[in-house]
Formats: structure tokens, C-alpha cells, sequence
């Protein structure tokens, strides 16, 4: 048998069939024992959990944030553009305001309507019904265009590029399955799944770094990292023939290639926009850290809440090295003479050109031993079934709580369980129909990016006004809901006419609008956010004041606060501090 061999053997898949068996299994008993345990739960146990241990939410949120864009966009994107994509990953800061500054609020809601909130229920009660009912509109059909589809999609191209499986076969079996897991899983199923690949996942994705580095530097990783180092160096060629390299995050020079796209710090402040919304206030990462059982202690159920941030902020500062360095280390083999690996190559508008997307697939085929592969194999199908099952239930939960629940009220619990299954299958059959149209747009991952760019500005805004300012009127939320939502589809449609701003447009029309279509997107992005912010509070100062109920639901009380400080100590602040100052090393070393 050759262990090295750089295909999968017969052991392998061996190991991957008795693994997802196994994995199968765990997760059903664990199901079958929640149950039991659950006897007369309703549905929002079925939708948010019970309260699962701090590590367990770390690992679920971390799992939820985990899909296949990573396993071949972020490698994609390191082997294209280096760490110059890193803004989007190195935000484990941003998820200790989760926990530190927003779980307060939201669990203060939690009290004032006797439930656990969902993301819509808190604008409604903030600002009016119709800014919830917009919210939940917008996230579904941001779940369905950016999340499931985009998640699917791309899992299609991994099961290609590692398993030599068709895409469609990858993709819609990856769909189907983790409908069908969804559907009978419920919020426990994705915890305990969650829990099972996390480790796989980390240790295999650096395993794949490690004996990246190893093959790049003929045996030692210090030398291979230098030798990655000093090929990004030698990338991203100007017109003026100078490489400006790919190994810093931030592009300064006009003549940088990546410059248009992503100027000087401003990217920064982009990517932090984005993160904002994703980390705090998006759905299917708050509902991670809600779970509780009726009657809870508040300090308790914040506590739990904030550790388990802490743990996903220690996470997420690993998938920059998970996936992205190892696209980094594929560009360097690639160019390596007798290394013997190959990404392979594709056409694109005519041209054949290296297929980056699939560099972590060539990695795990490359570097990894027979049955290490079918393990770690396992991990990553784990981690796409968890990411996307947390889409799904997310959205079975925003459409039961936010619209089936208000028109059809006293339904048995049973009920509202299934209609939000019912749901969980319209978002599977939706995710199927878009792919078709995803392989027709262009750059997946500057897809993604540039639609959560139109869509954070609205949300930030009316999240933070609304929680942090009491001045703000019900009015000023709904509009800005609204009015933002509107100019970042107007900026879509613009950006499908030229190209994403690239293409000369003539005519009076486009000639008088260039300052909207023609700027910079992460530019765009900031200004749209600082004018929906002075919109809302111009609006404020002519409709009413909010009431004392909306003001009472953000009030802390002096008991109130004296819980908040209790569920925190000493411990806490020094574990948020080190995710802190990893995030600020990383930047100091790829500056």
C-alpha cells in the first residue's frame, strides 16, 4: 500500500463511510437523549437550544461561521491575493462585542417579553413592527443568496476538487443532506455536530499547513515558511512592472494592483462594517449564545453566553491559518520545480488560467497520508453540513417566531415546530434553485463580499442607534431599515449594468451618477453607513419620541447592572484581552 500516495485509496473512503456512520450515530443519540430529557419542550427549545456549556457554543458558533466559501474561497483567495483578504477572517475581536456589549441587551429583551428573542423581535419592540418584518425579509433573502446557496455552490466545487465527485452531485447531495439532518436535528443536532468536527477540522486544516510548509521546505517548516514569505514577495505585479507582493494586508501605493479594490485602511474599516453586522446582530450567530432553560438566572445565562464568545473569539483567529495560508503555501508549490502538485487549470473568458479554487483540495490530496485523508475528509464534510444546517435553522427560526407565530396564534407547539421544518425544506429547495445562477456571476468571493457590503450599513446603523441612543424614534429605525436597504439594491443593480464599476459608461444618466456607481465599494460602504446614521437622527428630531415601554426594554436597573457585573470576573477581561492582542500581533507581522 502506498501511504503517500497524492490520490485517495481504498482506505480512505473506508474510512470516510464508517465515519459518517459513526458521526451519524453520535449525532442521533444525542438527539434521542435531549429528547428524553426535553419532554414537553416547545418549540423554542427546538430552535435555540437549552443553555449548552460555553465551550460547546465557542465551538458552534465558530462551526456555524465555518463553510465551504473557507475550504475554497479563502484558499482560493490566498493563492490569488495572499493576507490581503485576512480583514474578513482576523475579527475574533469583533465577536467579544457579542458577548461583552450586545447579550446584555438582548437578555434583557429576553425578560421584558417573557421569550427568547429573535434578531426581528428586538426591532419591533425597539422601533416599530414593520422594521422587524423588514429585518427578517432582508436576512432570508440574504440566508438564501449569500449563505445556503453560496455555501452549497462552493461545497460542490470541494467534493469536486478533493473527491473527483461531479459538482452537481456534490452539491445538491450536500444540500439535500443537510436539509434532511436539519429537518430532524433541530438546534441540538447542529450543537452536538458542531462539537464533533470542530476538532477534526482544526487539527486536519493544520495538518495541511504544517506539512505544507514541510514540502515546500523540503522537510522544514521554518524554511518553508520563509520560502512562501519570499514567493508572495515576488506577486501582484504592477503596470509599472514592480511586484508589490502579496504577504501585507494593507495596499497603500496607487500602483498597486490591489489598490482599486482595496485602498489603504479603509479596507479595514469595510471589513470591520461587515464583521459588525455578521458577529452581532446577524441571526444565526446570536442564536448560538440565547440558549437557556425557563427561569434561568440572567448572570448565569450571561456569563455562559460571554465565555462561549470568548472561545469563538480564540477560534476564529485560526481559520487565516486553517485556509488561507495553505492557499498561500499551494502558489508557492505550484511554482516549485519537481514538487510534483498541480491545481490544475480552467478557462475563463477563453483563457486557461490556474484553478485556485481548488488549492485546499489539491493540499489535502497532496500532503496528507492514506487515512488521514479520510478522516480529515470527514471533518470538512461535518463542518459543511454544520455551517449550513445553522443557516437552515436560523431561518426556520426568524419565519416561525416572526410570521407564522404572529398570524396564527395558540397553535399547538407540535405545529409551530413543523411549519418551521416546512420552512427549513422552501430554504433547501430555493438554495437548489439559485446555484444555477451563482455559476453564472462572476468572482464568488468579491460576490459575497460586495452584496454583505450593500446589506451591514442598514443594519448597524439601526442596531447601534437603537440600543445605544434613546433619542432615536420608531420612525428614524424603520426608515433606516428601509431607506438603506433600498440605496444597496440600487448600488447592486448598478454594479450588474457596469461591471462592478469597472466598465466605461456613457450617457447622461451614467455620466451624472458616477459618484454613486463608480466609487470605490468598501468606500461606498462607509459613507452609506454615515448617511443612513445622519438620516436617522434628522429623521428623529420630526416624528415621535419612543415610548416609555421601548425606552424601559433598553434601560438597565441598578439590580440589572449589578447582575451584568456579576457574571464577569477577572478571568474573563484577561482571556478577552489575549484575543485582542493576538489579533493586533497578526496584524503587526502582515502590516
Amino acid at each position: 500500500m502506498n501511504w503517500n500516495s497524492h490520490e485517495f485509496i481504498w482506505l480512505d473512503w473506508l474510512i470516510i463511510a464508517v465515519g459518517i456512520l459513526a458521526v451519524s450515530y453520535a449525532v442521533w443519540r444525542a438527539i434521542q437523549k435531549d429528547k428524553r430529557s426535553q419532554e414537553g419542550a416547545d418549540s423554542e427549545d427546538y430552535l435555540f437550544g437549552k443553555g449548552e456549556p460555553w465551550y460547546i457554543i465557542g465551538a458552534a458558533i465558530f462551526a456555524a461561521n465555518i463553510g465551504s466559501e473557507h475550504l475554497v474561497g479563502l484558499a482560493g483567495t490566498g493563492a490569488k491575493a495572499g493576507v490581503g483578504m485576512a480583514h474578513w477572517e482576523m475579527q475574533g475581536w469583533m465577536i467579544l462585542l457579542l458577548g461583552w456589549l450586545f447579550v446584555p441587551f438582548y437578555q434583557l429583551m429576553n425578560n421584558k417579553l417573557g421569550k427568547i428573542i429573535t434578531m426581528p423581535d428586538f426591532l419591533k419592540n425597539r422601533y416599530t413592527p414593520a422594521t422587524g418584518s423588514w429585518l427578517s425579509i432582508i436576512t432570508l433573502i440574504a440566508y438564501v443568496l449569500t449563505k445556503v446557496s453560496v455555501t452549497a455552490f462552493t461545497g460542490g466545487i470541494f467534493m469536486e476538487s478533493l473527491l473527483g465527485l461531479p459538482f452537481w452531485y456534490g452539491a445538491i447531495g450536500l444540500i439535500v443532506l443537510t436539509g434532511v439532518f436539519t429537518v430532524f436535528g433541530g438546534m441540538k443536532g447542529v450543537m452536538t455536530l458542531s462539537a464533533i468536527q470542530t476538532p477534526i477540522l482544526i487539527i486536519g486544516s493544520f495538518l495541511v499547513l504544517f506539512l505544507g510548509l514541510s514540502a515546500l521546505g523540503d522537510g522544514n517548516v521554518a524554511n518553508g515558511w520563509t520560502a512562501m514569505i519570499d514567493y508572495a514577495k515576488t506577486l501582484n505585479v504592477g503596470k509599472d512592472g514592480v511586484p508589490y507582493g502579496t504577504n501585507h494586508m494593507f495596499h497603500f501605493q496607487t500602483g498597486d494592483p490591489f489598490y482599486d479594490d482595496y485602498p489603504g485602511f479603509w479596507v479595514f474599516i469595510g471589513a470591520s462594517i461587515i464583521g459588525f453586522w455578521y458577529w452581532c446582530t446577524d441571526q444565526h450567530i446570536v442564536q448560538r449564545v440565547l440558549g437557556q432553560t425557563k427561569g434561568e438566572a440572567n448572570d448565569v445565562v450571561m456569563k455562559r453566553a460571554r465565555r462561549g464568545t470568548i472561545a469563538a473569539g480564540y477560534f476564529k483567529l485560526l481559520p487565516v491559518f486553517m485556509f488561507l495560508i495553505p492557499g498561500m503555501i499551494a502558489i508557492a508549490l505550484q511554482s516549485k520545480t519537481g514538487s510534483g502538485f498541480d491545481m490544475g487549470y480552467v478557462i475563463k473568458d477563453g483563457k486557461s488560467v490556474l484553478n485556485t479554487d481548488a488549492a485546499f483540495g489539491a493540499m489535502v490530496k497532496f500532503v496528507l497520508p492514506a487515512g488521514v485523508k479520510g478522516i480529515v475528509t470527514i471533518g470538512f464534510i461535518s463542518a459543511l453540513v454544520a455551517s449550513l444546517a445553522a443557516f437552515f435553522n436560523s431561518c426556520a427560526t426568524l419565519f416561525t417566531e416572526d410570521f407564522y407565530k404572529p398570524m396564527f396564534k395558540g397553535k399547538s407547539e407540535s405545529t409551530y415546530v413543523m411549519v418551521g421544518r416546512l420552512a427549513t425544506v422552501v430554504v433547501v429547495v430555493l438554495g437548489i434553485i439559485w446555484i444555477p445562477i451563482m455559476q453564472s456571476l462572476g468572482s464568488l468571493y468579491d460576490y459575497l463580499q460586495g452584496i454583505q457590503s450593500l446589506l451591514a450599513p442598514a443594519m448597524v446603523a439601526v442596531f447601534v442607534l437603537g440600543i445605544y441612543s434613546k433619542r432615536i424614534t420608531p420612525k428614524a429605525g424603520e426608515a433606516g431599515m428601509i431607506v438603506g436597504f433600498v440605496i444597496g439594491m440600487l448600488r447592486l443593480l448598478t454594479n450588474i449594468f457596469t461591471n462592478t464599476g469597472k466598465d466605461e459608461m456613457t450617457g447622461w444618466f451614467w455620466e451624472a451618477t458616477t459618484w454613486f456607481w463608480k466609487t470605490n465599494w468598501l468606500i461606498f460602504e462607509i459613507w452609506l453607513l454615515v448617511f443612513i446614521m445622519l438620516m436617522m437622527v434628522v429623521v428623529s428630531m420630526f416624528t415621535p419620541k419612543p415610548t416609555e415601554k421601548q425606552i424601559d426594554a433598553i434601560t438597565f436597573t441598578g439590580d440589572y447592572k449589578a447582575l451584568i457585573r456579576k457574571s464577569w470576573d477577572k478571568w474573563d477581561v484577561i482571556a478577552s484581552l489575549g484575543v485582542v492582542v493576538l489579533c493586533v500581533l497578526f496584524y503587526w507581522y502582515f502590516w
